[in-house]
């Protein structure tokens, strides 16, 4: 890619963003808007102001809503959305914190270094790539390569620097947090599978009620048996559409002539027939619902599945985190995810089966991985454009519209590529769902993983991989000698690409976040096309761990192999990194609702995918140095790659623990904390908050919430 290519998807993607952000900005103070852009706050029933209809400043795009995100304090966040969202937060202030002194010393240091040297001065003159910004420029055997090797080890020690500090202010406020949210019933709770089957009452719940009297007598509380209701909620299923027929009937308006009486009375004797027809259906439905729901149908629908509370934490904390039966497969026990956290259906999976799931989803996983190679590959033959021209004259034509092979090369690649992965984190969701996961939370963690390591294979290592071998098909037959400097040089020579790619993914991407096209034509488009009843509810959407937190860190990886191959990458990345935390800052305050909370337990996942990526980074220099023929370079690095991997078994001794295991003494303290203060009677019943879906009352039509307009006012 040329520098013209490069400065046309620059161009592109500013214009784009700027259009789009303008656009939001105005859209934001409009209350036809609100039920989209203050979604969280309509929901939480938070007054909003708008200035007046008959103003100016109402009408012209400003930077107000900038500046209300980056005001946004850390203790707001956790109060707002809880520490998930603010490790997303912190996720941007890392990017930020690292890449601006990076920059420093790449823009200051060695970008003179790489552009200044004799060998590739010479070369850069008559070449407009960007190779004379990289250290591919640096002449082979040279010591100025000890400059790029100084600025690994400091690009090093800063990143784990910054990664402790992270880990251990995250830990802390974590620690804060649960002592915040004490009275939640999954303290109290432990879900026990695997549950024998008691012959003599030939049912499972008093298994349970025998087992815990015995072994746990002081802290036992009472159980809770889970039920196969399939059944169940098919049929509750049923019975809400037939409740919304029921009701659209009678909001439909009877004709639309109200002169002809006697259509007018014929229509209404038809409307109210169907609707007595209705509701006789759904009054059966509602009395088969009410019958499989009688404990003695209830008894037949058992499952060896139990959520057991307990009288205090520390008794739940025990009995969660020992083995409970000598045969391992027995009363399996763990933490039970808050209620509204759980997945119901992936409890009916019997706990013996959950492994063959999860290979199942792994297979799944793979095979899609290899098949979106396609894509990938198809994108480096657009990057490589030049180099087809000349095995493929046809091509050439291309060159007849001025600027097209700029766009061509330099927008469109980045851009097909980014709309390829964007179904990647639905599509590794739908698959992480059929892996036996009991809660929403750990299948988006999973899915995290999978979309990570997804797009490590497939738009870093392969879009490497494939821009190198496009690249080696032309050079290698002219200059064979050459083929181990061409193929080492394979990182230097895609990160032009990169940048494109950084540059669509954060100023596209981040953009289009905040405006939510979808819901914007959803909103309007259905309103005005299709006729419909304008809407009073807020869309409320909860934030996608799974699709943010992957993208984020792979902008990470690479930048952290680029911090010292291509340092030119690192500006784009600051501003990648500044607008995606306006954007989610701002959709954390106004959009996004939180649907379960972790208390973090996102950011040892996040340090991992960091590590990665600074192993990348001391990995690919040690292959630079050896082709470069500095091999005492090649040498001092494998220290630095010993001491991260250390650092990192250090991290997993000294914090991750705190994630995964709740410690009996801080179980205890909150124990003692509520007899001081009397608070136990104030908590809720973990059996009333763990009640299965399919088991609560028929309440077919649900009121409908009043209207918003009363929240929206113009100041």
């Amino acid at each position: 890619m040329d520098a013209q290519s490069l400065l046309a998807s620059a161009s592109i993607n500013i214009g784009l963003a700027f259009v789009v952000l303008s656009l939001f900005s105005v859209l934001k103070k409009q209350p036809s808007s609100a039920l989209i852009y203050y979604a969280r706050r309509l929901s939480k029933q938070e007054l909003i102001s708008f200035p007046p209809l008959f103003t100016l400043y109402r009408f012209i795009p400003s930077v107000s809503w900038i500046g209300r995100a980056l005001l946004l304090s850390d203790d707001e966040i956790l109060q707002a959305c809880g520490l998930d969202a603010l490790v997303v937060i912190r996720l941007f202030k890392f990017g930020i914190n690292f890449f601006v002194p990076c920059s420093v010393v790449g823009l200051f240091i060695l970008l003179p270094v790489n552009y200044t040297s004799r060998h590739g001065t010479s070369r850069s003159k008559s070449s407009p790539s960007m190779d004379a910004f990289t250290i591919s420029n640096v002449e082979t055997g040279s010591d100025r390569l000890w400059v790029h090797f100084c600025c690994l080890y400091f690009t090093t020690f800063y990143g784990l620097y910054l990664l402790y500090q992270e880990y251990e202010w995250l830990l802390e406020r974590r620690h804060q947090h649960l002592c915040n949210i004490r009275h939640r019933p999954d303290q109290f709770t432990v879900l026990v599978r695997e549950i024998p089957y008691c012959s003599e009452h030939e049912a499972h719940s008093c298994s349970v009620e025998h087992f815990f009297s015995k072994y746990h007598p002081y802290t036992y509380e009472s159980c809770q048996i889970v039920y196969d209701g399939q059944k169940l909620q098919a049929l509750l299923r049923q019975a809400s559409a037939m409740a919304k027929k029921i009701e659209h009937l009678k909001q439909r308006p009877i004709s639309d002539n109200p002169r002809n009486l006697y259509i007018i009375l014929n229509m209404f004797r038809e409307k109210i027939e169907k609707i007595e027809k209705y509701e006789e259906r759904l009054e059966d439905l509602c009395c088969k619902i009410r019958h499989l729901q009688s404990e003695n149908m209830l008894k037949l629908k058992e499952l060896p599945v139990a959520l057991v509370s307990f009288k205090s934490r520390w008794g739940a904390t025990l009995a969660a985190q020992t083995r409970q039966h000598v045969h391992p497969l027995l009363w399996v026990t763990q933490v039970a995810p808050e209620p509204r956290d759980v997945i119901w259906d992936n409890l009916y999976i019997p706990y013996r089966h959950v492994a063959a799931h999860k290979i199942g989803v792994f297979v799944a996983v793979t095979v899609f991985t290899v098949f979106f190679a396609i894509p990938v590959t198809a994108v480096q033959g657009l990057v490589q454009f030049d180099k087809i021209k000349k095995w493929f004259p046809p091509a050439r034509a291309v060159q007849i519209i001025p600027g097209l092979n700029s766009i061509l090369t330099g927008y469109l690649p980045s851009v097909f590529l980014n709309s390829c992965i964007y179904v990647v984190p639905y599509v590794m969701l739908a698959m992480a769902g059929l892996g036996g996961f009991i809660s929403i939370s750990k299948k988006e963690i999973k899915t995290c993983s999978m979309v990570f390591y997804f797009l490590v294979g497939n738009v870093f290592f392969l879009s490497l991989l494939s821009g190198s071998l496009l690249n080696q098909i032309g050079e290698s037959f002219t200059h064979p000698r050459d083929f181990p400097a061409h193929l080492a040089s394979a990182v230097s020579a895609q990160a032009d690409f990169f940048i494109t790619y950084i540059l669509t993914d954060g100023l596209s991407g981040f953009s289009l976040e905040i405006l939510q096209s979808g819901l914007l034509i959803l909103h309007f488009g259905g309103a005005c096309l299709l006729c419909r009843r304008p809407r009073k509810k807020p869309y409320v959407y909860s934030l996608q761990f799974y699709r943010v937190i992957p993208i984020v860190s792979v902008a990470i990886l690479i930048g952290m192999v680029y911090a010292v191959v291509a340092p030119l990458l690192l500006p784009f990345l600051i501003v990648y990194f500044f607008l995606g935390y306006v954007v989610y800052a701002n959709q954390i305050q106004d959009v996004y609702v939180t649907i379960y909370e972790t208390c973090g337990q996102y950011w040892p996942h996040i340090h991992h995918y960091i590590l990665i990526s600074i192993v990348l980074m001391q990995i690919t220099m040690i292959g630079l140095f050896g082709v470069k023929s500095k091999p005492a370079a090649s040498i001092l690095t494998i220290p630095l790659l010993l001491g991260t991997v250390l650092f990192n078994e250090y991290c997993k001794i000294r914090f991750l623990p705190a994630f995964h295991v709740h410690s009996v003494q801080s179980a205890m303290e909150k124990d003692e904390l509520d007899e001081m203060v009397s608070m136990t009677e104030s908590r809720e019943s973990p059996i009333d908050a763990y009640c299965q879906p399919c088991l609560r009352a028929v309440d077919i039509i649900s009121e409908e919430i009043g209207t918003t307009q009363p929240l929206v006012s113009s100041a």
